[in-house]
C-alpha cells in the first residue's frame, strides 16, 4: 500500500508517535507532523488535534505514573522543576513540550499531587501551541 494514498495511517502513526514522545521514549512527532503535512495539507486539522491529542495523553500518562510513586522515589527530581510548579502550579505545564525538561515537569506534577484536569488543560495548551507552530512551517515551506 502507498503511504500517499492512505493519509489514515499517517494519521494513526502521528498519533502514536506524539504519544511515545511525550513519554521517556525518544521520538520525532513534529517531523512526523512536518511530513504529512507537507504530503498532505488537507489534513492540517486533524493532524494537528490528534498529535496534541496524543502528546498531551502521553504526558499524562507520565503524570499518572508519576502520582503512583511514593514520596521518596523522586526525590532526586530537579529543586528548579519543582519550584516551577509550586509557583505556578498547573500552568506550568504549558512547558511540557519541551525536551527532557517537559517530562520532569509532568513528573513532578504528577508527583506533587496537582488535579489531573488543569494539568491536561495546560499541558494540552501548550503542546497545541507548540504543534501549530509546526504546522505552520510546514504548510510555509
Amino acid at each position: 500500500m502507498d503511504f500517499l494514498s492512505r493519509p489514515e495511517l499517517g494519521l494513526t502513526g502521528l498519533f502514536i508517535s506524539s504519544f511515545l514522545a511525550a513519554t521517556l521514549l525518544p521520538g520525532g512527532s513534529e517531523l512526523i507532523l512536518f511530513a504529512l503535512l507537507r504530503l498532505r495539507p488537507e489534513t492540517l486539522v486533524v493532524a494537528v488535534i490528534l498529535a496534541t491529542l496524543g502528546n498531551t495523553l502521553g504526558g499524562m500518562s507520565t503524570w499518572w505514573l508519576a502520582r503512583q510513586l511514593p514520596e521518596q522515589a523522586l526525590a532526586r527530581l530537579s529543586p528548579r522543576h519543582l519550584h516551577w510548579l509550586r509557583r505556578w502550579g498547573p500552568a506550568a505545564l504549558t512547558m511540557a513540550w519541551a525536551p527532557l525538561a517537559g517530562d520532569a515537569l509532568c513528573a513532578a506534577a504528577g508527583w506533587l499531587r496537582l488535579a489531573a484536569l488543569p494539568c491536561a488543560l495546560w499541558m494540552g495548551l501548550g503542546k497545541g501551541l507548540r504543534y501549530s507552530l509546526v504546522a505552520a512551517g510546514a504548510l510555509a515551506y
